[in-house]
């Protein structure tokens, strides 16, 4: 029971998020969705390394000087599968008129709801491997550590259900649409997370690899799009130090609960 409630945290966040379609008018300020995108940068960057790379290089200490390779490769292969999706999945970016990936004759709301479900891929992985690490027993992830993981990305799935469902009612779709596209955003989290756990039971040689790839495929998403899109126009500073605040707080609840 622990571990399914630990998986669905992080879709409770984007739930929670997008249900801000019902209480807020407008879109979101510029200026603070340029900080929660930064936010949601630190969440993910330190929960990469101190949930997911560390753990890797930890449990591959029996290869003495070559322990860094599981993580390694695993950073790597990550990226490249993100690579290969960002260029094949049809797409489009919030505050952005032209569509990514291949060609495909869908509505801009299916497109917008599949850049955020990309994003949203990789962390489902994180949150199933260290739950996959947990229940194997392994001293390098414990169980509450895989729920500060799941905290943790919860926190900043609530803004990012809100960035995407606060947009699509305003280009004039009802709320309850808006919501439930929002919320559909972060379906694929509790689905990715299950698979992987499923994958690491039958193939627990490999967990560190797993580990690394995840941490890789979500340090795509933050270096390839979340700073990117903080970064744009003026008062970049205020991304910056959204960036800082969350990898501060993931940091605290990984050390703490860890």
């Amino acid at each position: 029971m622990n571990i399914l409630i630990g998986i669905l945290i992080p879709f409770i966040g984007t739930t929670l998020g997008a249900a801000c379609v019902f209480l807020i008018k407008n879109e979101i300020n510029p200026y603070v969705q340029k900080s929660l995108l930064g936010f949601a940068s630190g969440v993910m960057v330190a929960a990469s390394v101190w949930s997911l790379i560390i753990p890797a290089i930890n449990m591959s200490d029996d290869k003495g000087k070559f322990a860094f390779v599981p993580a390694a490769v695993g950073i790597f292969s990550g990226m490249l599968l993100l690579l290969a999706m960002d260029r094949f999945v049809p797409h489009m970016h919030l505050g952005s008129d032209e569509s990514e990936g291949i060609k495909a004759n869908l509505k801009k709301t299916t497109k917008l709801v599949f850049a955020v479900t990309l994003h949203n891929i990789p962390e489902g992985m994180a949150v199933g491997v260290v739950f996959a690490g947990a229940m194997s027993g392994d001293t390098m992830i414990s169980l509450s550590g895989a729920i500060a993981l799941s905290v943790g990305i919860a926190i900043q799935n609530f803004p990012e259900g809100a960035i995407i469902s606060l947009p699509l009612k305003a280009e004039g779709n009802g709320k309850e649409k808006a919501f439930i596209y929002g919320t559909l955003s972060g379906a694929v989290e509790p689905v990715a997370a299950i698979i992987t756990i499923a994958a690491s039971h039958m193939l627990d040689a490999v967990l560190p690899y797993l580990l690394a790839f995840a941490a890789g495929a979500m340090l795509y998403v933050v270096v390839e799009e979340l700073i990117p899109e903080a970064s744009e126009g003026e008062h970049t500073n205020i991304g910056t130090i959204g960036f800082g605040l969350g990898f501060i707080l993931m940091m605290v609840l990984d050390v703490a609960l860890g």
